[in-house]
């Protein structure tokens, strides 16, 4: 459903080399003015695919500003509500920084806590060792978290899990009681959601 932008991500023989380049990763719209790009092209963007936003978010993107104003907007806003003291007990605030809740939330400034909660410090193609993980009780979660259970992707969603496929969310199956589970989308974006953000999702959940 979206594309996404993480830098350049290949050399000029059109190789895969990295795995992001700088910390501007945005969620964007696949068509947009019938611009098109090209999938490989060196020394530009190199095109992600994601299938609904609760991935793209899940990997540590945000809206973008340019195709998706509106999106980008309502997630700023919704960040601003949950991080200053409007709207309580959501229990999703660990990992945001000291000065977070007396930020105007710039597009920088979300940009560089999202970097600082998607993956710990190292370079190369294959970082999942450095993803950066963090747990929380399943019941204080909104829909659209993304967590692992039964060590696979789950989303959270209308009461239940429903477990990661390319070809969409699978069936759901109940949330397990009072469970802490380890939560793959960022405490930002879980805030966010928490707050009045509401992701697009594909039509399988």
């Amino acid at each position: 459903m979206f594309t996404g932008n993480r830098g350049c991500l290949v050399n000029d023989r059109r190789e895969l080399v990295r795995h992001h380049s700088g910390s501007l990763w945005i969620i964007c719209e696949t068509d947009f003015r019938g611009w098109k790009h090209e999938l490989d092209a060196p020394r530009r963007w190199t095109p992600l695919f994601f299938l609904d936003e609760a991935v793209a978010l899940a990997a540590g993107h945000r809206p973008c500003a340019f195709c998706r104003p509106a999106a980008y907007r309502a997630y700023r806003q919704a960040v601003i509500a949950g991080t200053s003291g409007a709207v309580s007990g959501k229990g999703v605030t660990a990992g945001l920084d000291a000065g977070a809740d007396s930020r105007t939330w710039s597009a920088g400034d979300i940009n560089r806590q999202l970097a600082g909660e998607r993956h710990a410090r190292g370079r190369g193609l294959v970082r999942a060792g450095d993803r950066r993980l963090w747990r929380s009780p399943l019941d204080s979660l909104p829909d659209g978290a993304v967590v692992v259970w039964d060590g696979l992707p789950h989303l959270v969603f209308g009461g239940g899990l429903h477990q990661f496929g390319f070809d969409g969310w699978g069936t759901a199956t109940d949330r397990p009681a009072s469970a802490t589970v380890h939560v793959v989308t960022p405490p930002l974006s879980v805030l966010a959601i928490a707050h009045g953000y509401s992701p697009v999702l594909s039509t399988g959940a």
